[in-house]
């Protein structure tokens, strides 16, 4: 390739990166990344190809700039962790939103299909939720309090093991996807087939509204995360399937560190979710307007953050990045 040709096909690249790390603009770790892998790939072929020219020059000093910026003189914010969940997770998690449509579709499609076998087949729901859960809650539902499950043990206790339970949860959906995206498509799947006869349950004696006032004060934001987790999964597990242009090592190596990241956002909401299930939900007798509120409050806070936060950044950075 002649140079002017290579100058011109990577020029808005180059020029992208530069006013990145000269103008200390928001950018999430993993597109810088990429820029410098990127950057460090052209100065490699300039060396072999123009070893005289400007052209090389000029990448030399970027990509010494970048270095610079990337490795020697990083400081540790000391609010690192605040501007992980403040800043950096949503401008990096705005390119992870097709994948999380589609884990959502996985699990709409899994609670359909428990509905639909609830629905038809009685013995489905001894099979899918157990024996003894179901003989709890038919004598819970005869008490007139379907959903007296959840007040038993203590606070504390409950808090704490819900917590631990669902975070295990979403750490195997994650892990699953070591092996593909089908490990943690299982995963997703059975979740959602069990909520879906979890709730059509409730539906065939009655008391479904009863019912999904009290499981969704807590479960709005556990289900949520539990998807969101699930798109973790398939971030590592895509990554294996389609390397695009890395190899498939480095590009599962990085598959696996922003599904991890996804996971480690959800942590705050099972504990938010945990607590809820913990302390709250017992309290089934609530008025129906404030159990509306907590419910459609959790609703609201999980798309805010994981949706429009994330779209709200990554437009904000464009308009200063195209203002630079």
């Amino acid at each position: 390739m002649r140079e002017a040709a290579f100058v011109k096909q990577n020029k808005e690249k180059w020029i992208a990166f530069e006013k990145a790390i000269g103008e200390n603009l928001q950018i999430n770790p993993d597109q810088l990344a990429d820029y410098y892998i990127h950057l460090t790939n052209d100065l490699s072929y300039a060396q072999t190809y123009y070893p005289d020219s400007k052209t090389l020059l000029y990448l030399n000093s970027l990509a010494s700039q970048a270095h610079q910026k990337i490795y020697i003189n990083k400081k540790e914010n000391k609010n690192r962790i605040l501007e992980f969940w403040k800043t950096e997770f949503p401008l990096f998690f705005y390119q992870h939103h097709k994948t999380l449509l589609y884990t959502f579709l996985i699990f709409g499609a899994a609670c359909c299909i428990g509905m639909i076998s609830a629905l038809n087949d009685a013995s489905f729901l001894r099979l899918i939720l157990g024996d003894s859960y179901v003989n709890e809650t038919l004598s819970n539902i005869e008490k007139g309090d379907p959903t007296g499950i959840y007040k038993s043990g203590s606070m504390i206790g409950s808090f704490l093991g819900i917590t631990i339970n669902n975070i295990k949860v979403a750490l195997f959906a994650y892990a699953l996807g070591v092996i593909t995206s089908i490990g943690t498509g299982y995963v997703l799947f059975s979740n959602g087939v069990m909520l879906g006869a979890f709730m059509t349950f409730f539906y065939t004696k009655g008391v479904l509204f009863e019912a999904s006032k009290s499981v969704w004060l807590h479960g709005t934001i556990e289900i949520s995360v539990i998807i969101i987790a699930g798109c973790a999964g398939l971030v590592m597990g895509n990554s294996i399937l389609f390397p695009k242009t890395y190899s498939r090592r480095v590009s599962f190596m990085k598959g696996a560190k922003d599904g991890l990241k996804i996971v480690v956002s959800t942590i705050p909401f099972f504990i938010i979710a945990g607590f809820i299930e913990g302390f709250i939900t017992r309290y089934s007798n609530m008025p129906v307007w404030l159990a509306m509120i907590i419910i459609f409050g959790s609703l609201s806070l999980i798309i805010f953050y994981y949706i429009i936060y994330p779209i709200i950044l990554n437009k904000a950075n464009e308009r200063k990045l195209h203002r630079t």
